[in-house]
């Protein structure tokens, strides 16, 4: 009987032994396996952070341009807005004032050529 006691007695401290053995090695699979599943459940909203922060600089950079710009368009509004450029613009398209008459001169270059050499012609003569 001391046998069978012994051997039983063998038989639980392998059986310990093995537990002990299997048991931190499933602790750190089960371990593993949590860290996983925490990460692959982290991964879809970190992601979405991530490009969502990256498309705010975008829009934000896209804002402040507009904002410029926008400046830009009220400054030349204001400036357009003045008599003197309103007269100026006019002009430009051919308006005149009542009781003006339009004068329509064509080629000035040829003009100032024949303005020269008059010019010149005139103070040789003298």
């Amino acid at each position: 009987m001391p046998e069978r006691e012994l051997g039983a007695l063998m038989a639980t401290k392998k059986k310990r032994r093995r537990r002990r053995i299997r048991g931190p090695i499933a602790r750190r699979w089960f371990a593993v396996g949590a860290l996983l599943l925490v990460g692959l459940l982290y991964y879809r909203p970190l992601h979405d952070f991530v490009q969502a922060r990256s498309q705010r600089a975008v829009r934000v950079t896209e804002v402040r341009q507009l904002q410029k710009e926008r400046a830009a368009l009220e400054r030349r509004l204001r400036r357009a807005s003045s008599l003197a450029v309103l007269t100026q613009e006019a002009r430009s398209l051919g308006y005149i004032r009542p009781g003006e008459h339009l004068f329509i001169v064509k080629d000035i270059p040829q003009w100032r050529r024949g303005q020269h050499a008059w010019r010149h012609a005139a103070s040789r003569g003298r």
